[in-house]
C-alpha cells in the first residue's frame, strides 16, 4: 500500500510519502537470513518526509526511511541556504543494517548465488558534506563524517569474528571507529551521438584517536556510450584500492548484478583492489522493447590474500570472472523492465529481473 500527503505547516508545504507492501510469499520465493516470528519482518517500505522552510529562513530538511526484507537505512539531512557561487552545505545521519555478502557470503550453485555467511553490518554515520558550485561539465562534493560500525550476527547480537573464527573488525573489538575526509569529482560530457562520464573518490581515515583507523582508499568509474547507427554501445571500467588500515568489510566485492554477471554478489573474488569492465550492446526492436547483448570481466588483481583473514580463498573464490549473455529492455510510461540471462565461467545460467523508474 502506498500513501503521499502535503501539508500545510505555517507557509511551508510538508510533502510525506509512505509505501509499504508485505510480503506474504517471500519465504517460498527467498532464503531467509535470519530466523523471525515477528510479521513486520516480512514488511518492505519507504517514508519520506520533506520539509523546505523548517525555521522560516528556507532551511531544508529531509527524513527518509528504507526497509527490505533484511535492510533497513535512515537518512536525515539538513540543508541551509547558501549563495550559489558558494559551496551548498548539508549536516547528514545515516543509519544502516544489511547483510554483508559481498566479503563473507558463501558462493554455491558454481558460484550463480552468494548464501548467507552469518555477518551483517550496522553503520551509523554523521558529518558534513560540502557540494561544490557545479561547472559546465564538472562537480565536486567533500564530506567529513565520523563512522561507527558494528557487525552483527543474524540473530542481532554483536560479533567480532567470523564463523571461521577470523577477526570482523581491524580493531578487533565489536567495532570499528573512523573519521572519514572524502572527495568525490564528476565529469560527464554528451553529444547528440555519444556521451562520457567519469567520477573519483577519495577517502582518507584521520586518525584523531590511535586506536581509530588510517587508511586511503579511492575508486574510478568511467563510462563512454556512442551511437552505432540503430545500435548503442555501452562500456564501463570501474576499479579501486586501498592502502593502510583495512577491516575485511571494506574490501572490494567482485560479482553481482552491476558487477560481473552470473556471479554471486561477491562470488568472484574481494580484494584490496579490483577492476572490473563491463560492454553492452543494445538494438531497437521496435518502439518500446530493445535487445541486449553483453560482456563483464572482473578481477581483484591477485590482492584477495590481502585481506585480513582472506575470506576470499576460505570460500573458495577464483578471483577473476567472465559473465556473458543476452536481454530485453522494456520501456513503458509506467517504467523501465529489464530481463537479463547471464553465463559464468562455470557454465551456471542466471536470469536477473529489474524494475526501475517507477511513475508515482
Amino acid at each position: 500500500m502506498g500513501a503521499q500527503k502535503s501539508i500545510l505547516a505555517g507557509k511551508a508545504k510538508i510533502d510525506v510519502n509512505v509505501d509499504l507492501t508485505h510480503k506474504l510469499c517471500a519465504s517460498l520465493m527467498f532464503p531467509t537470513l535470519r530466523s523471525s516470528s515477528s510479521p513486520l519482518s516480512l514488511v518492505i517500505g519507504s517514508l519520506c518526509v520533506k520539509h523546505p522552510n523548517l525555521f522560516g529562513g528556507s532551511e531544508k530538511l529531509d527524513v527518509s526511511w528504507d526497509k527490505g526484507l533484511y535492510d533497513s537505512n535512515i537518512l536525515v539531512a539538513y540543508r541551509r541556504p547558501r549563495p550559489e557561487w558558494l559551496a551548498q552545505q548539508s549536516f547528514v545521519l545515516q543509519h544502516s543494517l544489511s547483510p554483508e555478502i559481498g566479503v563473507h557470503g558463501i558462493p554455491v550453485d558454481n558460484f550463480s548465488r552468494s548464501g548467507s555467511g552469518g555477518v551483517n553490518l550496522s553503520r551509523l554515520s554523521m558529518g558534513l558534506d560540502l557540494k561544490e558550485p557545479v561547472s559546465s561539465k564538472w562537480s565536486s562534493t567533500t564530506s567529513i563524517k565520523f563512522e561507527h560500525v558494528r557487525p552483527l550476527s543474524d540473530d542481532g547480537h554483536a560479533i567480532s569474528r567470523d564463523y571461521d573464527g577470523f577477526p570482523l573488525t581491524c580493531s578487533g573489538n565489536p567495532h570499528d571507529s573512523m573519521v572519514v575526509l572524502k572527495q568525490e569529482s564528476r565529469f560527464a560530457k554528451a553529444t547528440d551521438r555519444s556521451f562520457f562520464h567519469f567520477n573519483l573518490q577519495i577517502e582518507q581515515g584521520i586518525p584523531v584517536l590511535s586506536k581509530w583507523l588510517i587508511f586511503n582508499r579511492f575508486k574510478f568509474a568511467a563510462s563512454k556510450g556512442i551511437k552505432l547507427g540503430p545500435a548503442f554501445l555501452l562500456t564501463r571500467l570501474t576499479g579501486g584500492s586501498i592502502v593502510g588500515d583495512m577491516a575485511p568489510y571494506q574490501a572490494f566485492s567482485i560479482g553481482g548484478l552491476g558487477s560481473v554477471r552470473g556471479y554471486g554478489e561477491g562470488a568472484v573474488g574481494s580484494g584490496r583492489s579490483c577492476l572490473v569492465a563491463n560492454s553492452e550492446l543494445t538494438l531497437p526492436l521496435n518502439n518500446m522493447l530493445e535487445g541486449a547483448l553483453f560482456l563483464d570481466c572482473g578481477t581483484d588483481l591477485r590482492s584477495g590474500h590481502l585481506v585480513p583473514g582472506n575470506p576470499a580463498l576460505r570460500h573458495g573464490k577464483p578471483g577473476s570472472g567472465v559473465g556473458l549473455g543476452y536481454g530485453l529492455r522494456f520501456k513503458s510510461q509506467f517504467g523501465h523492465f529489464q530481463v537479463d540471462y547471464a553465463v559464468n565461467a562455470f557454465q551456471q545460467k542466471t536470469l536477473y529481473f529489474g524494475l526501475s523508474n517507477l511513475a508515482s
